[in-house]
C-alpha cells in the first residue's frame, strides 16, 4: 500500500481467530487501498447469484480470479495474458469425528472449471489478432493456503529448495490436483501453511511451490533467514508489439544482509 502497488490476498487457517469471521475479513481486505482482492467471484450464471451479484453457492470466502491484461498499446491490451486463481482452502473441519485441516470443496472446483473453460475461448480471438507465436490459452497460476495431500509424494523426490517439516494438510482428498491437470492452463500453484517448507516440486506436469514463511509474527526456523518467494512473468515481443507471457520464473529473496537471491528456476516457457 505504501508503494501504491495492486495486491491480492487469500486467507490462511488462523486469520479468523480474533474478532472477524472469514467473510468479514475478506470484505475488509477487498476494501483496503490498492487491493484487488474479492470476497467471492462475480456471478457468471444468473441462477447462482445472490445480493450484489456475487455467487452464493460456493464454499469459503476469497475465491476469485484476476486477469492480467497485455501491455498498454499492444495488440493484447484488452486480452488476458495471465490468469490468477485464488481459492479459500478453509481452516479446520471434523470428518467422522476426527479433526483435520480444511480443503477446497467441489463447489469451488466447479466454479474454477467454469472460469477456465471461459478463458479457453480466447484461443480463436488470439489467432485472429496475430500470426505471431502465442500461447493458445493464457497460462494460469493458483494461490491458496493449505497444501493438497499429494505433496507428500515429493518427500523422496528431487525438489528445488528445502523440505524441512511434515506436510500438514487435510485427510480429505477432494481432487484438486486432478482438476488442475484437467484444466490444462495452470502452470504452477503456490501455498503456505508449513512455514519451514520453501521448495518447489512437480506433480503431473504442474509445479507446486511453498512461499517460505516470510513473516516474523509466526514460527520459523532458528538461524534460518526469513524468505519471500518472488514470481516473475515475462512478456514476449514481436517486431511491432509486446505479446503474451512467454516465460514464468521464480526465486526466493532472503531477509539477510545481502537480500540474497536463491533457487532461481523456470516454471513454464512458451513452446
Amino acid at each position: 500500500m505504501d508503494s501504491g502497488l495492486p495486491w491480492a490476498a487469500v486467507l490462511g487457517n488462523h486469520d479468523h481467530e480474533s474478532t472477524m469471521n472469514r467473510e468479514e475479513l475478506m470484505s475488509f481486505i477487498s476494501l483496503m487501498d490498492y487491493s484487488v482482492s474479492q470476497t467471492n467471484p462475480s456471478a457468471e450464471d444468473p441462477s447462482h447469484t445472490g445480493k450484489g451479484g456475487r455467487i452464493t453457492s460456493i464454499d469459503g470466502f476469497g475465491n476469485y480470479n484476476l486477469r492480467v491484461y497485455g501491455a498498454p498499446g499492444s495488440i493484447l491490451a484488452n486480452h488476458s495474458v495471465l490468469n490468477l486463481f485464488f481459492l479459500d482452502s478453509g481452516a479446520r473441519e471434523v470428518v467422522q469425528g476426527i479433526r483435520t485441516y480444511g480443503w477446497i470443496k467441489e463447489s469451488q472446483l466447479h466454479w474454477l472449471r467454469g472460469v477456465s473453460k471461459g478463458y479457453q475461448g480466447q484461443k480463436q480471438d488470439l489467432y485472429r489478432l496475430s500470426e505471431a507465436s502465442l500461447s493458445p490459452t493464457p497460462p494460469a497460476l493458483g494461490f491458496f493456503h493449505i497444501p493438497i495431500p499429494e505433496i507428500r509424494q515429493l518427500y523422496n523426490q528431487k525438489v528445488i529448495g528445502h523440505f524441512h517439516e511434515a506436510v500438514a494438510c487435510s485427510s480429505v482428498n477432494s481432487g484438486v490436483l486432478q482438476t488442475f491437470v484437467s484444466l490444462g492452463d495452470v502452470k504452477a500453484v503456490f501455498w503456505g501453511h508449513d512455514h519451514n517448507n520453501e521448495f518447489c516440486g512437480k506433480l503431473d506436469g504442474i509445479w507446486f511451490c511453498y512461499g517460505g514463511g516470510f513473516g516474523y509474527h509466526a514460527y520459523g526456523r532458528a538461524g534460518w533467514p526469513r524468505r519471500a518467494r518472488v514470481i516473475l512473468a515475462e512478456l514476449g515481443r514481436s517486431e511491432k508489439s509486446w505479446m503474451g507471457v512467454e516465460r514464468i520464473g521464480t526465486w526466493k529473496c532472503l531477509d539477510d544482509e545481502k537480500l540474497s537471491k536463491i533457487d532461481e528456476q523456470i516454471l513454464w516457457e512458451l513452446e
